[in-house]
């Protein structure tokens, strides 16, 4: 269980009320850990940190089961719409308009499809918190889509899957020899265009045992027939680069698999 200090620094974007519902779903979302406690934004059913500096997330956490991907007839994407989450001071906040013209999509890190279970529930993948800038074509229509596939396919496997996703800047070497993180930024909220996303997964099986696995793609176009496992990397690699600690309460010792290989 969360401790209480959490809920004294988050500002919610659906209230916390003492042993409600929505504490329930945040300790349940949460329970192996925060990677984070920055601007910390819960949802009826997924959490996030909310980078008020570059107008995305730094990370966004789901639990999927079975039951969450299930096909319903009383959800209905198409009726959603993306919105500016209003909990985020108008500072900070992302607008639509900075993603009109600037040629990248509103890329989902919650996944609209890991959330059928109500409307409201897909809803509120939409809202801009949510979202960072991703190459359309070839990238979040195809192989970032791949992956999120691959994550929902999960739920055949296990009983519990827990996601974290968000956006990373890594640093590549110019023509001068130098190292330097450099990336894009578009709309007149200069919302950062993310050179790099990871997931990082758990399954958590009917027995009790936990398989990790974790993923860093380019935020580019990629062929078609490039797997999805290609893009595994170790784990410490992206908690290095993002700053974050993911499943700290989980010992890397008590994994059973890590990206498909015995620990």
């Amino acid at each position: 269980m969360p401790g209480l200090p959490i809920f004294g620094t988050v500002s919610a974007a659906v209230p916390y009320t003492d042993g409600g519902q929505v504490k329930d779903r945040v300790s349940q979302i949460m329970k192996y850990g925060f990677p984070g406690l920055d601007n910390v934004r819960s949802y009826d059913d997924f959490v996030l940190s909310y980078d008020r500096r570059n107008r995305v997330p730094n990370w966004v956490f789901e639990h999927i089961t079975k039951e969450h991907i299930m096909k319903n007839d009383a959800v209905d994407r198409s009726k959603c719409d993306f919105t500016p989450d209003e909990s985020i001071h108008p500072f900070f906040r992302s607008q639509n308009s900075d993603y009109k013209g600037s040629g990248f999509d509103r890329g989902h890190m919650a996944a609209a499809g890991n959330h059928r279970l109500a409307q409201k529930h897909v809803e509120q993948t939409f809202f801009l918190t949510n979202m960072a800038p991703q190459v359309g074509e070839g990238f979040n229509r195809h192989a970032w889509n791949r992956l999120e596939k691959h994550v929902r396919k999960l739920t055949k496997v296990y009983d519990n899957v827990y996601c974290c996703t968000g956006p990373l800047y890594l640093p590549r070497k110019e023509s001068d020899g130098k190292m330097y993180i450099k990336y894009q930024v578009i709309g007149a909220n200069t919302v950062a265009v993310p050179t790099h996303f990871y997931k990082v997964v758990v399954g958590e099986a009917s027995d009790g045992s936990l398989d990790m696995e974790a993923y860093v793609m380019p935020n580019q176009k990629i062929p078609d027939e490039t797997p999805v496992s290609s893009y595994m990397v170790a784990p410490e690699t992206i908690e290095k680069a993002a700053g974050l600690l993911f499943f700290d309460k989980i010992h890397r010792s008590k994994l059973n698999r890590i990206n498909g290989k015995k620990v």
